[in-house]
């Protein structure tokens, strides 16, 4: 009751994300820099869902997972960087309580989704390399709708009870919120009200949303490696290590950014440097992952490299038929 009472009480109807702070000779270049992520991360991840929906080859759970990946990475980029160049091309930072509240809504929403799927397609990884006699029983289409469908429902129930407790929190005094988006710390540090029912809540349902799958992905890839160890040719090995290549290196990136933003003392690490870290997580993660899957994935790369051709087959035709009917028609 203690910040109750040395705040004023007025409440506020908006917020003030600072974003990266008043350098009007930088807001040029950043708005270039993060209007071409938000283009490269959009057409990327779309790419990975037309392969997957339209080649026959990608018709398989591994695949599927990665999909629903994409979308994921679409919307989680675009509840956030539209926002940031909005504010970086107009001036106008504000933003409604209602509006913020909103935004980390499904800010949570799609994080705890892809932590999930990313522990999904762990699972896929583990059953595809420790028990492929049983892989086509235990992971089939059906069993990968319900995992996808887990994945989704889980993660609205759990951000819903946050954001009902947040949505009766009053904010008052200060409308600053010194990050470039709504993030949960940031945001209910402004309340002048009591959170520790909040707090307790959130801490419950992100240890479980995070821990859980993290032990999860983790036992999948010791089982994994331990298997992989035991194929007695080094070609086999290759193969196995090569297999889970991609996803190793998303896991890597995912959880490397994710502890260091939410596990690491904030007192001791510097604002700025914390800002980069979350653009990282949010704004740079999502655009590398197609980058990965692709580069990394020798399916993917084929089914890309059918496309191109088919395309190009297709604008090679349709210039042919364009000059043999401007030839009758001359």
């Amino acid at each position: 009751m203690e910040k109750a009472e040395g705040r004023n009480q007025t409440p506020i109807m908006e917020f003030l994300l600072l974003g990266f702070g008043n350098v009007p000779e930088l807001q040029p270049l950043l708005s270039l820099v993060f209007l071409v992520i938000y283009i490269v991360t959009v057409a990327g991840n779309i790419l990975i869902v037309v392969l997957v929906a339209t080649d026959q080859h990608l018709h398989i759970p591994m695949y599927y997972l990665l999909g629903n990946l994409s979308c994921v990475e679409i919307c989680h980029t675009s509840i956030i960087l539209p926002r940031v160049l909005a504010t970086l091309l107009t001036g106008d930072k504000t933003i409604s309580v209602k509006g913020c509240i909103v935004q980390l809504y499904f800010f949570g929403i799609l994080s705890t989704t892809e932590t999930l799927l990313l522990t999904a397609m762990s699972y896929d990884q583990y059953l595809a390399i420790c028990n492929p006699l049983c892989y086509a029983a235990l992971m089939n289409g059906r069993v990968c709708f319900k995992l996808v469908a887990a994945c989704w429902i889980s993660s609205i129930l759990a951000c819903t009870i946050v954001n009902i407790f947040v949505f009766q929190l009053m904010f008052c005094d200060s409308k600053e919120i010194d990050h470039f988006f709504c993030d949960f710390s940031p945001m209910i540090k402004l309340s002048c009200g009591d959170t520790q029912n909040l707090q307790l809540v959130t801490f419950t349902i992100v240890a479980i949303g995070t821990l859980v799958p993290f032990l999860l992905t983790l036992t999948s890839y010791i089982c994994i490696i331990a298997t992989i160890l035991r194929i007695p040719s080094t070609l086999g090995r290759q193969k196995a290590f090569s297999t889970c290549s991609s996803h190793r290196i998303v896991l890597t990136v995912f959880y490397g950014t994710v502890i260091t933003i939410y596990v690491f003392p904030k007192a001791k690490t510097p604002k700025v440097l914390h800002k980069i870290f979350s653009l990282f997580y949010t704004v740079l993660t999502p655009m590398i992952n197609p980058v990965i899957y692709s580069l990394r994935n020798k399916e993917v790369n084929e089914s890309l490299r059918k496309a191109i051709l088919k395309l190009a087959v297709f604008r090679n035709r349709h210039r042919s038929l364009k000059d043999i009917f401007l030839h009758i028609v001359k």
